[in-house]
């Protein structure tokens, strides 16, 4: 059948025919492997490529086809057929570790999917559901892989400033035309959901997500883009991809600790929830609240803080009454030994205020500037600054000013603190600006704060000092309980010592028997 199909299409050369119809038999099984695919930048005479191609290529599909045929050169009813059998011939996975072992089959493949994609691009006509399965059979076997175990402690270790460099992987230049295969494919108008849905189903969609594990940053950055098509072709996939990413989050939070793709994720997660429609469903809030905020604790959240901070703000942008829960759970979180982490949270935190209204802001006020009063008086001098620095939002000024009441005494006494005995100058410089904004927001109040602030110092002073008296009070009379009982026993040890005389002549000693109990049936018989 292969050889009446492809006896019209044009040959290069006799001798190449010749070659590829001396091939073995048909029905054989395709090769493939696990290891990572690529390619290489050869082109050698056509003669040796047909040589070698029935060496490697599959016997079944070599037969009757010249493999640098380009689809545009053949008529449209032979198209199908040649692009079904070009996406067979790409099933073959090479060794990318050694460049030179098969070059000229490597560059062989990377034209027939240079080919591939330049189709697509033409607008063919409509894929037939044959076209489909053999286009995803493709793309499972040259991107599905097991990545090998990686030793670095890169995400699991620290924020984003100390991330090793990027890894690179040598099989990328065919990867990548692979995957432009894959977005063209996806994206096209001629793929049919409705028959697309049978071969681009979950399993293939788990298959895809487990890729973003890639070291390489630019496979991630072609997966994120091709998982925002697949989301935005195939409907009826949405709640299971959301699903499947969730999983990802909860095991990476809570288990591992250690991923590459979060942030990638993360990106199709900014865009998915900014097409959320009102109100928001519940399955929406579970994700923000089990998934995104829990997302805050790993040690490397500086990696993929912008993205996190971006999907928690549209979710408060689309209902300001989720912002009490979301500060709440940042508070929950909150990195109190790790001040590269606080520097962070205070900068979302900010970003979370400016989307904030008035009612919100009064349900969580009092532990919000609490957590702030301790960042003031923290001795690592960024986070005192970062901290000090909200006070030159607006927003923030505006959301303070009418809760001046409850507010002020919260923070003043850290303030008060900070102006007494900060080491830092930068700080110190900060902490006398915002007093004297408070002191012209509201004097009164701020006198008010000052005066109790002083009298709260004396009372404790006067405890302290209680405290001290208190302590050696218990502390000599700990000594002197200790030296009188040391001398008791001293005393009672040298009047034991003293009593007791060795025998030294006869003396008579009482001795008693003693009578072994019978049992009284006994004693009567």
């Amino acid at each position: 059948m292969w050889k009446q199909i492809f006896s019209k299409l044009p040959r290069k050369s006799s001798s190449s025919s010749s070659k590829s119809e001396s091939a073995s038999e048909p029905g054989r099984s395709y090769p493939h492997s696990n290891g990572r695919t690529g390619s290489g930048n050869v082109g050698p005479a056509r003669a040796s490529m047909s040589k070698r191609t029935s060496s490697v290529f599959p016997s079944s599909i070599v037969v009757g086809i010249e493999p640098l045929v380009s689809l545009k050169d053949v008529p449209n009813s032979d198209k199908q057929s040649l692009f079904v059998s070009k996406l067979n011939l790409c099933c073959v996975v090479f060794d990318f570790s050694d460049p030179d072992k098969n070059s000229s089959e490597k560059g062989i493949k990377r034209q027939i999917l240079t080919d591939l994609i330049d189709y697509i691009n033409a607008g063919c006509s409509r894929f037939t559901e044959q076209m489909i399965a053999s286009s995803c059979r493709m793309f499972a076997i040259n991107l599905f892989r097991i990545f090998p175990p990686n030793d670095r402690s890169n995400l699991s270790g620290g924020g984003e400033t100390e991330e090793d460099e990027p890894m690179f992987d040598p099989s990328w230049p065919h990867l990548q035309l692979v995957y432009d295969l894959l977005l063209k494919f996806v994206g096209s108008s001629s793929l049919d959901a409705k028959i697309g849905k049978k071969y681009v189903d979950h399993s293939f969609i788990l298959k895809l997500l487990d890729l973003f594990d890639s070291e390489d940053p630019r496979e991630r950055d072609c997966l994120k883009t091709i998982l925002h098509r697949i989301y935005g072709k195939f409907m009826v996939h949405r709640p299971f991809i959301r699903k499947a990413v969730s999983d990802i989050f909860y095991r990476f939070a809570f288990e591992i600790d250690r991923h590459n793709g979060i942030a990638e994720l993360l990106e199709v997660c900014g865009s998915v929830i900014s097409g959320f429609a009102l109100p928001l469903k519940e399955e929406h809030k579970i994700f923000l609240f089990r998934a995104l905020i829990p997302l805050h604790k790993p040690k490397s959240v500086g990696v993929y803080l912008q993205q996190l901070t971006y999907c928690v703000t549209q979710f408060i942008e689309k209902e300001p009454k989720l912002t009490s829960s979301v500060v709440r759970g940042l508070l929950k979180y909150w990195p109190v030994t790790n001040s590269q982490k606080e520097v962070m949270f205070l900068s979302e935190l900010e970003e979370i205020l400016e989307a904030t209204n008035m009612v919100e802001f009064q349900k969580f006020m009092v532990p919000f500037f609490r957590r702030i009063g301790y960042c003031v008086n923290s001795s690592h001098f960024q986070v005192a600054e970062r901290a000090l620095f909200l006070w030159n939002n607006d927003q923030v000024i505006s959301l303070v000013a009418p809760n001046r009441e409850t507010i002020m005494p919260l923070i003043f006494p850290a303030l008060e603190r900070n102006s007494q005995q900060h080491w830092n100058q930068a700080v110190l410089n900060l902490t006398f600006n915002v007093k004297k904004m408070l002191s012209e927001m509201d004097e009164e109040l701020f006198l008010s704060c000052q005066k109790k602030f002083e009298e709260d110092e004396q009372n404790r002073m006067v405890s302290d000092e209680r405290r001290r008296i208190t302590w050696e009070r218990l502390e000599s009379t700990a000594a002197a309980t200790a030296a009188s009982t040391a001398a008791t026993t001293a005393t009672a040890t040298a009047a034991a010592v003293a009593a007791f005389q060795p025998v030294t002549v006869n003396t008579a000693v009482l001795v008693t028997p003693v009578v072994p109990s019978i049992p009284l049936a006994a004693a009567l018989s």
